[in-house]
């Protein structure tokens, strides 16, 4: 999406190999923390990007904690498993995927948003994606993230649209 106007380089590319901690309290704070890590050890203006799934029946969780939700390990299925029992009998299932993408450019931060709203259906379906996208299906569909295809995901995801913001800014 930016060919030839920036290089873009990965954490292990400029020999980044920490586990960058993820602290914060909230999701703008992690990719914060994460952003300002990177300028303040190898001194490059970059982005970074937190992103959490907040369930209304369950007053939001597991938001920032979605990745160790079950616990330390991050597993995936834990975790859903974790949100499955506790939606267990609840009627209201509506959520929302929140993607925030730090920028750090020119020595200015900035902040990129994106949500999709949609509810967390009873069991899992499909085999693409990661994270939640087995139980995730997106308000005005029927098949969860993990069906569908990456290209289809990606135009209607919480990362596509805080990506797009970002792009937009850049160009």
């Amino acid at each position: 999406m930016l060919t030839g106007t920036y290089q873009l380089k990965n954490l292990k590319s400029i020999g980044c190999t920490t586990d960058i901690p993820e602290n914060e309290k909230t999701i703008v704070g992690n990719a914060l923390a994460k952003a300002r890590y990177v300028k303040q050890h190898f001194g490059l203006d970059c982005f970074a990007d937190d992103t959490g799934l907040e369930i209304d029946a369950l007053n939001g969780e597991p938001g920032v904690y979605s990745a160790r939700y079950a616990g330390p390990e991050k597993d995936a299925n834990a975790n859903m498993d974790l949100v499955l029992e506790k939606l267990t009998g609840k009627s209201n299932r509506r959520a929302r995927f929140v993607t925030v993408i730090a920028l750090i450019y020119r020595d200015k931060e900035y902040l990129f948003e994106g949500i999709v709203e949609g509810r967390i259906i009873t069991e899992k379906r499909g085999t693409q994606g990661f994270g939640y996208d087995p139980i995730f299906v997106p308000k005005g569909f029927e098949t969860t993230f993990a069906e569908m295809g990456m290209e289809e995901k990606a135009a209607i995801s919480h990362r596509g649209r805080a990506v797009a913001k970002l792009v937009a800014f850049l160009r």
